[in-house]
């Protein structure tokens, strides 16, 4: 079965740390531009950061620009976010992605599953 399962949501207080990681089953990764996704409730879903098939290119959102760090290790077939200084307004649920085509596009060939991020005090 062609998918990306992630892991590593959870809860985590203003200031805290995450790393969520989506790993591909079925096909691999590394032809493929990678990103992270995020919706919080009532909100339209938003791009947090991408990755270019070759890692030689990376975007990301402002409001997360020095927080946050995406990575890829095609060994692994598994790709990452590493969530730091997190803040209230990161609150959503996360969803990584990956096209063959589109880099930092909405438009993805697969979507994982989606982990909440809660960060509460």
């Amino acid at each position: 079965q062609l998918q990306l399962v992630e892991s590593g949501g959870g809860l985590v207080q203003p200031g805290g740390s995450l790393r969520l990681s989506c790993a591909a089953s079925g096909f691999t990764l590394n032809s493929y531009n990678i990103g992270w996704f995020r919706q919080a409730p009532g909100k339209e879903r938003e791009g947090v950061s991408c990755i270019s098939s070759s890692g030689g290119s990376t975007n990301y959102r402002e409001s997360v620009k020095g927080r946050f760090t995406i990575s890829r290790d095609n060994a692994k077939n598994t790709f990452y976010l590493h969530m730091n200084s997190l803040k209230p307004e990161d609150t959503a649920v996360y969803y990584c992605a990956a096209s063959k085509v589109y880099y930092c596009s909405g438009r993805n060939d697969y979507w994982g599953q989606g982990t909440q991020v809660t960060v509460s005090s």
